[in-house]
Formats: structure tokens, C-alpha cells, sequence
């Protein structure tokens, strides 16, 4: 409740009094009060489309005004994976935020697959992902690319090799993400080029985050595949090393609901991220 009434800009009270309007004016419960927390009843799962479906029409209808009015306005929610939120988008965000003051932005963080989740259930309406997303009714744009680095700890031993720039990655104890990040999928790729499958890895943890993994990884407990500008720092102030070993790039890319019309607002940051990848002046 707290969340949603700060994704909304109001109160929690508020947020629990609209709630409460809504169930006493139909006689109905829409949720259940489990101790601290709330879960859906069963009323609520059969007007939770409809409620949907209503704030969609709503959002269309503003999308409409905007327009009309050519005025840049209005929310936008973004649900972003973890390397994108923490090192790439805030500082896009804030410049954004300059260009276009009458935007109200709201972030959301998760793993690529949790990020493609809220943008196909409207929770979210674009996405920012750096792995692979799976439904056909998505809309995917490249905004960035992103450099992916082998990284030990500066006291880890010589790494042997298969041949020439190819370590040998089942000799390796590994640091990874969770299932559903794009830096895991990473590796996965490149045991599959390997012709081995992750099971045949020595995986040694797996952590929901890049932090935890770079400072497991600097701690010395094994090696890890991610992104340059997670531990680009450490490599160049010592604590971490990187391995040689030719790794694709890959995108950052914007997804959007096929369906569903993009706002003014929409367009604007999608603009913004390109012109800040280039290099040009945001419109």
C-alpha cells in the first residue's frame, strides 16, 4: 500500500481511504488484511482486469489531450533491469527531468525478465532491458550498447587456457546473477559457444545483484562475467583484473507494449536516451 501510494504521489492513508470508499460504496472486499500486509481476494482478481482496463482507456484518453495540446506532461513508469538503473539511466533521467520539468517519473528495478513482465501487464509503461526478451507483442529499440568484461581479483591465480584468449571457463569457480538477468544469460552464451552447458560450471554463488557480485569477486571468490561499467573502476584502480577474452557487446534496448499507444511523454525519453547516445542535444 505504501508503494502504490507513493507511485501515486499521495498518502498512504489516502491510498487506504480510496480503497476503503470503494469496497464500502459496493459492499465488497477487495482485499484481504493478512497481519501487516494485504493480498488480493477473490473480488479483487475479477475487478483487477476491469480496473486495468480502466486505467488504460484513461491513459489513452490523456494521450489524446496531449496531442492536442502538443504539451509534454503527464507520468511515465519505467521498469529497468539492475545494470541500467544503477549506472546508465539516472543520470539520462536527471537531464530528462531538465528538458522536460512537467514529467513525473517513477523507476522500478528489476531483472530483464521481471522488466518484460510489468511492461506486457501495463505495470510499467516502457521497459529498459540489456538481455534478450522473449513475447512477440513487444516493441524493442536500441538505445546503448554495453561493454561485458571477465573479471577476477587482482590476487587470483593466472587463469589457465584452452588456447590463445580463451580461458578455460569450466576451471573457473564463478560468481553469477540470478536466472532471468541479462549479465547471467552472458555466460550462458558463452558456455554454449563452449559446446557445455551453465550446469557444467563450478557455480559457486549466485547473488540478485552486481554490487554483491564485484565485491564477492574483489573478495576473491571466484570470477565473474560483467558489464564495464560495474566494475570498470576497480579494474582501473587495481582490486579487480580483467581477463582477456573476446565477448560480444550488447544492447541496451527500450521495450514498449505493441498495443498500447505511446505518449508524448513516451516519445520525448525515448528521443532523449537516443540524442544522449549519440551525443546530440536532446530535443
Amino acid at each position: 500500500m505504501t508503494k502504490a501510494a507513493e507511485l501515486l504521489g499521495i498518502s498512504q492513508s489516502a491510498a487506504s481511504a480510496a480503497i476503503r470508499a470503494l469496497e464500502e460504496q459496493h459492499g465488497v472486499h477487495l482485499f484481504n488484511r493478512v497481519g501487516r500486509n494485504i493480498e488480493l481476494a477473490q473480488t479483487g482478481h475479477r475487478f483487477l482486469p476491469e480496473a486495468k482496463a480502466v486505467l488504460e482507456r484513461a491513459a489513452a484518453a490523456r494521450n489524446v489531450l496531449e496531442h492536442v495540446s502538443h504539451t509534454v506532461a503527464g507520468s511515465l513508469s519505467i521498469a529497468a533491469s539492475l545494470t541500467i538503473a544503477s549506472y546508465w539511466l539516472p543520470r539520462r533521467l536527471a537531464s530528462f527531468h531538465e528538458a522536460y520539468p512537467a514529467v513525473r517519473l517513477s523507476v522500478t528495478i528489476g531483472n530483464t525478465r521481471q522488466v518484460e513482465a510489468s511492461v506486457l501487464d501495463g505495470t510499467a509503461d516502457l521497459g529498459l532491458v540489456e538481455g534478450r526478451t522473449e513475447s512477440d507483442i513487444l516493441r524493442r529499440a536500441k538505445v546503448d550498447t554495453d561493454r561485458l568484461m571477465l573479471v577476477v581479483a587482482s590476487s587470483h591465480p593466472e587463469i589457465a587456457e584452452t588456447a590463445p584468449g580463451h580461458p578455460d571457463i569450466r576451471g573457473l569457480r564463478w560468481i553469477i546473477r540470478e536466472g532471468g538477468s541479462g549479465t547471467r544469460e552472458v555466460l550462458e552464451d558463452l558456455a554454449r559457444r563452449e559446446g557445455i552447458s551453465l550446469a557444467d560450471l563450478q557455480i559457486f554463488l549466485v547473488l540478485p545483484s552486481n554490487e554483491a557480485v564485484r565485491q564477492a569477486v574483489e573478495a576473491g571468490a571466484g570470477a565473474t562475467i560483467i558489464s564495464d561499467l560495474v566494475v570498470g573502476r576497480a579494474v582501473a584502480e587495481g582490486s579487480l583484473r580483467s581477463v582477456p577474452l573476446e565477448l560480444p557487446k550488447r544492447d541496451f534496448a527500450m521495450i514498449t507494449h505493441r498495443d498500447r499507444q505511446a505518449s508524448l511523454a513516451q516519445m520525448a525519453l525515448k528521443a532523449h536516451l537516443g540524442a544522449e547516445t549519440t551525443g546530440s542535444a536532446p530535443a
